[in-house]
This record gives structure tokens, sequence and C-alpha cells, in this order.
């Protein structure tokens, strides 16, 4: 294998999926696309002002569609989310959901062990053959039936894998997840995929490329590959049909990716004034009206060009403890995924087994014996650019709980990330990467732009300092001083840190 090196260590059954063909493979990916995938990142530093763009108005304009949805994608109704981790593999294929949406990506922590035993258990789980027994010794088994599809997400293109080496330079992430569950996993005929964090139609035309190169290299038939896009960045609301025209030949939908799409607003207009302050993270509910705008295009997009419109997370972990609590939280789940069924999505996501009844039987009601709703077009939908960028009817306002809530969250994933487990469960709601992200970023956003609270007080790293101490004080583990430490730089520092995640890997292994 010239030119290719594995610094992580050993790792249970690693060796099934790190053969050397497996190997060559990602390298030959990496030396295709890496360079174009480090420029379209620098493009990103480049802050243009958001608009839909002139030079591919051609596009929206056109007559064209996706390639038709294979047939397990075609009825989407309820997916389950969660990390490739062995027990959530058995329960989310027992779950009952139409799609599991398997995370290499925000619920996973990329330790070198959690990055190969999470292609270890999707080989498993493409074959049927995946199992898990507790410490404890409960025996987790598939049961008989039918199975969601599975739908692996890898990384985002911001993301390194520094234990498999390319030339010297550390592997792109995105392509050692693809390539190594594309390698052995694409003969069984499922090859779909999630795509994270894209910012432009180009980082789609990169992804498509990929695809196309995969499949040449394997001999697997052109379209093969079916992708869902996330809409998790501001830039790439203003270009989600240039995205679909992009990968047409392999796109089955978008996917309306809510706390990401937070983040990505706080993050783009950071240091742009009050106009484009949001309030506490908890008040900012999918019925105000820049995010409304923002889900319908979607729909309208989607069913325009006969993709799938992909609903956002219901994170709710049912309470068994306290049945009051459980009882009411249902209530909203049922109020949202009603919601999104009213407004043409085709489905929409949970993060607990629990969920998936309550998800289809509101997808149900409304779908009937249909497996979608594409036929609902939308076309009373017209989004201007204004309507995505009217931050401020949000309503609401920063609050001294606000601030608590965000350090307690942040510090709190953090922990949980550092330890290994990229989805934590945190004041019965499943935390990923992005709420932490909204967590910190907003911090910045308020101390940098001088918001005063609903009390008076002036958001201040002194302020934040003090939450983070007193937090801190009520939690403990191994990795708490870490997550201290790094939850303060990336909430405080003069210098926006992109994702919180890089200096986070940086500390792990």
């Amino acid at each position: 294998m010239t030119g290719i090196r594995v610094l992580g260590g050993d790792v249970e059954r690693g060796a099934q999926v790190l053969t050397p063909d497996a190997l060559e493979f990602v390298a030959g990916l990496h030396r295709s696309f890496a360079a174009t995938r480090d420029d379209l990142l620098a493009r990103r530093s480049v802050r243009r002002p958001l608009g839909f763009l002139a030079e591919t108005a051609h596009v929206r304009a056109g007559d064209w569609r996706v390639a038709e949805a294979p047939a397990p994608l075609r009825d989407r109704r309820v997916e389950i989310t969660g990390p490739t981790e062995r027990k959530m593999t058995v329960n989310a294929l027992n779950s009952g959901a139409k799609v599991w949406l398997a995370d290499l990506e925000d619920a996973n922590t990329p330790h070198w062990r959690n990055v190969v035993a999470g292609q270890v258990n999707l080989y498993d789980a493409a074959r049927g053959t995946v199992d898990h027994r507790s410490p404890e010794g409960k025996h987790y088994v598939l049961r008989d039936g039918e199975r969601p599809a599975i739908v692996v997400r890898p990384r985002g293109w911001h993301l390194p894998e520094r234990h498999v080496e390319v030339d010297g330079a550390p592997a792109v992430g995105a392509l050692v997840d693809f390539g190594l569950h594309f390698f052995h996993n694409a003969e069984l005929g499922r090859p779909y995929y999630y795509l994270p964090k894209l910012e432009s139609h180009l980082e789609a035309r990169l992804w498509n490329d990929v695809f196309t190169a995969a499949q040449e290299r394997l001999g697997i038939p052109h379209g093969t590959v079916r992708a869902t896009v996330l809409i998790e960045t501001i830039p790439a609301a203003f270009e989600m049909e240039e995205i679909l025209y992009e990968l047409r030949d392999h796109a089955s939908g978008l996917n309306a990716g809510r706390w990401d799409y937070l983040f990505s607003i706080i993050k783009h207009f950071r240091d742009r004034g009050a106009d484009y302050v949001l309030p506490d993270r908890n008040s900012v509910t999918m019925t105000a009206p820049f995010m409304r705008a923002y889900t319908d295009l979607l729909v309208r997009t989607c069913h325009k060009r006969g993709a799938h419109a992909m609903g956002g997370m219901a994170a709710f972990i049912p309470n068994r403890r306290d049945p009051e609590v459980t009882r009411q939280a249902l209530a909203k789940v049922r109020e949202d995924k009603g919601r999104e069924a009213a407004d043409g999505f085709d489905g929409s996501w949970v993060a607990h087994p629990d969920l998936v009844p309550v998800c289809r039987e509101v997808f149900d009601a409304r779908l009937g014996d249909r497996p979608n709703q594409l036929d609902v077009l939308r076309e009373d939908v017209a989004v201007t650019a204004d309507r995505l960028l009217d931050v401020r009817s949000a309503g609401g306002r920063a609050t001294r709980a606000g601030v608590v809530g965000a350090v307690d969250v942040g510090v709190r994933y953090l922990l949980s990330w550092l330890g290994g487990n990229g989805a934590a469960a945190i004041h019965n709601l499943m935390e990923d990467a992005a709420t932490a992200e909204i967590s910190r970023s907003q911090l910045w956003q308020w101390v940098h732009n001088d918001v005063v609270l609903d009390d008076g007080t002036p958001v201040t790293g002194e302020l934040v300092r003090e939450v983070l101490a007193e937090v801190a004080s009520g939690l403990d583990g191994e990795h708490l001083a870490a997550a201290v430490e790094l939850f303060e730089r990336v909430a405080l520092s003069d210098d926006f840190v992109d994702f919180l995640t890089l200096p986070a890997y940086e500390r792990i292994d």
C-alpha cells in the first residue's frame, strides 16, 4: 500500500474492514478529490452577501427532476437517527422505522475505535448478522420482519481523519467514512447516504463526482448511490435547487436540519450587530417566520423536483420514571410532526425508538396508503431572501436561564464527547454536536454584540466564566477539566472557531 499508513491502534475485527484493497480505494478517492475539497473549504472563508445566485438562475428556471427514488426510499415516513454503536445498531434496525440514519458524524465521537467499529457494525447490519451482548449478559438480536433502509451519514467535508495518512497528509474524514462503507457494501445494492454541512452547490458537485468515480472503480451501475442532503447551513438554503441539480442522478431528497441551521445562522451573522442576534435557543421554534420560510421553501423545492422532503429531529427521550414529563413531551412531538406532515413533508426524524410509533401515527394519518406526498407541490410558497434572513422575527429575549442552559448543555456534551460518546442524553433530550455548537456560538454572539439580558445584566466574558464555574462545580468526570477549558475557548476566544469538533478532535486518542 504505497503512500498509505494506518496510524490508529488495533480494533476488534478492524482487519476485516481495513483491508489493503479497501484502503487503496480510500486513498484513490483522497488523491482524486482532496485538493478540490481543500479549495472549497477555503472558499467558505470568503463571506459573500447571502441571496439567490444570479449565475444559476437558469437551473432554478429549468425543467428537470431528480432520478426516481429506489423502492427502499419511497416511503420514509419515520426515520430514526443515532450513532453506529453496536447496541444502537440492533435497536435501530428493530425500531419499526422506515429508515435508520446511521450517523458517523454529529452523533459520533471520531475516536479511532468508533470509526472502525462503526464500519464493522455497518458491515454486519447490511448482511443482517448484527447482534450485541451487554456486559450484564443481555443479548440483543435482530427480529424477523421488515427492517429500515440504512442511510449512512459520513463526516462533513471539514473534518480530517488523522489516523489514516495518504502521501503524508491526514485523509479526508468524509472520504474515509464513505469509501470504507461503499467498498464493502455497495455490491449489496443499497449504498445510501446523508450528506451534512454543505454550504454550496459546488460542494454537492464534489460529492457527485465522488459517487461517479466510486461506482466506476467498482463496476457499480451509475445512479446506484442515493444521497439525501441536509440543508443545515444558511448559504445552502439559497442553493437548494442547485444542490439537487448537481446530484440529480444520485439525489433522493433534502432534510431540514434545524439545529445545525440555527448554528449556521448564528455563526454567519455573529458579528453583524443586534439585528441578527437570536434569543434563547429554546424560544426559537419552528413556527418563527424565518424558520417557516426555510422549511416551506425546502418542501416546495423538493416536490417541484421529485425529491423527498424530510422533517427535523424530535430529540426527546421518554422518561419512564416521570410519566407526566413524558406525556407533555409526547404531545409536543405529536404537534411538531403534525405541522410537518401538514406542510407537505414526506417523513421526519426521531432520536429514540419509543418515538417511532408517535411519528408513524401522525404521518399515517396524513399519508394513508400513499408512500409519500410528492404530489403536494406547495405552489403557494414564494420565499424571498428577506424572509429567510429575517432573524428578528424570532422574537424573544436573552435570559439568565438561557446563559446557564447554554453553558450547562455545552459542557455536559463536551464531557460526553471527549469520553467517546457523541450522542449524549441531557435533560431528557438526545443532544449531538449541533446543540453544543448553538450553545457556545450563541454565547460568543451575545458577548461580542453587547447583549443585555431581560433582567438588565450585560452578557460579558466574566458572566459566562462565572456561570461556567458554577456549572462545573456540579459535574465530575475524567474529562471535565478539558471540557471546561475547551468550552471556554470556543465560546469566548476573540477568534471564532468554525467548528468546535476541530479543536475537540485534537484532545482525543
